[in-house]
């Protein structure tokens, strides 16, 4: 099994990265900060306005560690890697399957109950800590949610589980605010990005962000090309199988940590920075989110399908992989990363 490395995250602005003796460095106004040794390294990721040594650079494409640059407020700008460590053999598969409508169906089915299970997770995970009222509400969408799931076993093309699985996320959406107590300052009220309207939406939206980045590593990790998937429409510049794996982990992995950081109120108004548009993560917000997100990484789950314990961190890793193993003909068909709770729901073993 692959071994979880570390991500850099920088947030200060106008620090200044370089390499030294195989660490990775930063100094802000001059005055080295950090010094991490490359080893225990597989990205870094940069926020905002801040400088990488040339040096830096060439280090990282050397070593395998990708350099990602994000705007302070989480958009993506840029990546940086090294050569292309993919089996060319695997990517023609790949490249081959897109053309494939049995495959395509099945890949996508598969996906979008796995996310339909997980968000049903999160609603009934809810629904114990709730009370009376939000709880019966909560049940009711999960019932709504299994209906759903159901009908994207006897749809007809992709199109229509588009459909279905949009519906199927509205009624998550609808409950969300149930999800929060009521003496959280903050609250949903409907999904919003591009950008994100409240403080609830900042988060969600900085996390699908950071859990893409983690995706599309994992993807070239095992040698499939993150761009060339089959639920998201094939764009020049969008990592659409990254997205289509993104779907499964949304509920699961970030939601998830969202409602906690919201529930224990490690997260106020002054983790924020707001003007007449959009609601933004400010320096101080990141940080405590990214510490947050780190620490999920590291913690044990036994994943449903392996029946293996793994770190949290590990498991984009993982369903890379067992794509790859369907691509090949090892697998029959790709098993969703289904959260423990719901995993009687999902079909056996493919192999």
């Amino acid at each position: 099994m692959k071994k979880l490395l570390e991500t850099l995250y920088v947030t200060t602005p106008d620090s200044y990265l370089f390499c030294r003796n195989e660490n990775i460095g930063v100094k802000i106004g001059g005055e080295e900060k950090a010094s991490v040794p490359a080893v225990m390294l597989d990205g870094i990721v940069c926020f905002g306005e801040m400088t990488v040594s040339t040096p830096l650079i060439g280090f990282c494409a050397e070593h395998g560690i990708t350099l990602t640059f994000l705007s302070s407020n989480g958009r993506f700008y840029s990546r940086i890697c090294g050569p292309v460590s993919g089996n060319v053999l695997l990517r023609k598969k790949q490249y081959q399957a897109l053309d494939d409508d049995d495959f395509r169906m099945k890949f996508v089915q598969n996906l979008l109950v796995g996310k339909l299970l997980n968000e049903k997770n999160v609603l009934m995970r809810a629904a114990r800590t709730q009370d009376a009222a939000k709880a019966e509400s909560l049940r009711a969408a999960c019932q709504s949610i299994s209906q759903y799931a159901a009908q994207l076993e006897t749809c007809a093309g992709v199109d229509q589980m588009r459909g279905i699985e949009g519906a199927a996320a509205k009624c998550y959406f609808a409950h969300f605010d149930d999800m929060i107590p009521p003496q959280c300052p903050f609250q949903f009220v409907e999904r919003s990005r591009r950008p994100p309207r409240n403080e609830v939406n900042a988060v969600l939206s900085f996390m699908y962000t950071l859990q893409t980045r983690d995706i599309q590593a994992a993807l070239e990790t095992v040698g499939l090309d993150p761009a060339a998937g089959w639920l998201h429409t094939l764009r020049p510049g969008r990592p659409s199988l990254a997205l289509d794996l993104l779907e499964e982990f949304r509920a699961p992995l970030c939601d998830r940590l969202a409602l906690s950081l919201f529930n224990k109120r490690q997260l106020t108004d002054k983790d924020f920075e707001y003007d007449s548009l959009a609601v933004m993560l400010n320096e101080r917000g990141r940080k405590t989110v990214l510490s947050a997100w780190r620490d999920r990484k590291q913690e044990e789950i036994t994943h449903p399908y392996l029946g293996e314990k793994i770190q949290v961190g590990l498991i984009a890793y993982v369903q890379a992989m067992m794509l790859a193993r369907v691509l090949r003909g090892d697998l029959d068909c790709y098993p969703p990363f289904v959260c423990r709770e719901t995993q009687r729901h999902q079909g056996g073993r493919g192999d």
